[in-house]
């Protein structure tokens, strides 16, 4: 087993937006190509909000499988482009550590 930490810098101008995005339409597709999430957290610091998750895969072959079939789904792309037209840009930089147990 192998954990992914994915953090995402986030707006408060439209994080509702985001949340709403990330819980009703993120998760339910991942869900369909094997995406386990564990947890998910807000942090925030005096510069910026921070969305962060932890993800558990078999191995690294089976998550980054999952990201492409993912990130090419339609759904998802249609979704990302009519919430961005409706709320604007809603994530920053990304942060994506993959983590290996000792």
């Amino acid at each position: 087993m192998i954990h992914q930490l994915r953090i995402y810098e986030i707006f408060e101008h439209n994080k509702a937006a985001f949340h709403a995005r990330f819980r009703d339409h993120a998760t339910r597709i991942m869900r369909k190509y094997g995406f386990n999430i564990l947890h998910i957290w807000e942090s925030k610091t005096d510069a910026h909000t921070e969305f962060v998750y932890l993800l558990e895969w078999n191995d690294e072959e089976s998550m980054r499988s999952a990201w492409e079939k993912f990130r090419a789904d339609e759904e998802w792309k249609e979704i990302k482009r009519v919430t961005g037209a409706q709320h604007g840009e809603m994530v920053g930089e990304i942060e994506d550590r993959v983590l290996f147990a000792l």
